[in-house]
């Protein structure tokens, strides 16, 4: 019995075993390389990154570390995308559709890299407005209420807001120039690591005046910003 009979016979009538394992070894490392998606997004140009072919050479290369792994463990596994894959699938394409099952997997994996970016850019929009408005509050001498988006007054003793925010800087001397560093730096340092508009909160503090913090539900990011 050549090859691709044995192929046929293992897997005649039924949905491929590797189905399931393979594509969520996929899916779990798509998630692990979102730094490279993101990275190598970063460096396309603008008429790359509109049709999205640069980015979409991850996830080839996901299904191909993912096959070469189950391979490994499966000596019976073709190649995959090359010669003897396509001639052995081609042969048990009509009992189980296995080359349909690679493509079902490949768009959800394409489906789920451009979800990654889209989220990407709308931190990005996020981070830009931000600071745009922190850089018109500049030139305004103004800085602007991370809770509520209005201008904040700063003096020598505290830092409030019409909203409610009210922090006694007294002790630790804090300049619009000086707050208006640490917001930005904890926004550009969250978007390092989450795609995910962080939020920012104000925290009792039993020893001190309230702490100004910075949080992230999607990926537990909380710091003190002040």
């Amino acid at each position: 019995m050549d090859s691709s009979h044995r192929h046929r016979s293992l897997y005649k009538g039924t949905t491929p075993p590797w189905k399931e394992t393979y594509r969520k070894r996929c899916v779990d490392r798509l998630k692990n390389s979102r730094s490279r998606l993101l990275e190598r997004y970063r460096q396309m140009g603008d008429g790359e990154q509109r049709s999205g072919c640069g980015a979409s050479t991850i996830v080839q290369e996901v299904m191909e570390e993912e096959w070469n792994a189950l391979q490994s463990e499966d000596r019976r596994l073709p190649p995959l995308w090359g010669p003897e894959f396509t001639a052995e699938m081609v042969g048990v394409t009509k009992e189980y559709d296995e080359l349909a099952v690679l493509e079902e997997i490949q768009q959800e994996l394409m489906s789920q890299e451009m979800s990654i970016i889209e989220e990407y850019e709308r931190n990005l929009q996020f981070e830009q407005q931000y600071i745009l408005a922190a850089v018109k509050g500049m030139e305004e001498m103004h800085v602007i209420c991370p809770l509520c988006h209005t201008n904040l007054d700063i003096n020598s003793y505290f830092i409030s807001c019409s909203c409610g925010l009210y922090i006694n800087t007294k002790v630790c001397n804090i300049t619009p120039d000086v707050l208006r560093h640490l917001l930005e730096s904890r926004v550009s340092e969250h978007m390092e690591h989450c795609l995910h508009n962080p939020v920012f909160s104000v925290a009792p503090n039993t020893d001190s005046s309230p702490n100004l913090m910075i949080s992230c539900k999607a990926c537990d990011y909380l710091s003190i910003v002040l």
